[in-house]
């Protein structure tokens, strides 16, 4: 939306790695079975703009699976003018710790 941009028309960063953030933890969840919370982002590129308009894909994989916690690979693509095509505007590696029930970080089952 028009509000999360800067004066140049861009999308600000920090929203598009939200995004980001919150489809690592999706798949982060879905591999532990449980909680996670973010420890980490170990890297991240941005590579291109992403403009008012565009649709952001994002998408994910397990990258590794620790004792206690999952690293998880995660790239935007814009789709431009709602066309097909995508360009890739931004990667990063998240990392994830396991929660149990009691907040405290638990063993992830193998």
């Amino acid at each position: 939306m028009p509000a999360d941009t800067n004066p140049a028309g861009d999308i600000f960063g920090g929203w598009v790695m939200s995004q980001m953030d919150i489809a690592g933890a999706i798949a982060a969840v879905e591999r532990v079975g449980g909680r996670v919370v973010t420890v980490a982002v170990e890297a991240m590129t941005f590579i291109a703009p992403v403009k008012v308009g565009d649709v952001l894909c994002v998408y994910t994989t397990i990258e590794r699976v620790g004792t206690t916690s999952v690293t998880v690979e995660v790239e935007a693509w814009a789709r431009r003018n709602r066309v097909a095509d995508r360009v890739k505007v931004t990667d990063g590696r998240f990392v994830y710790v396991a929660l149990g029930e009691d907040g405290a970080k638990r063993v992830i089952a193998r």
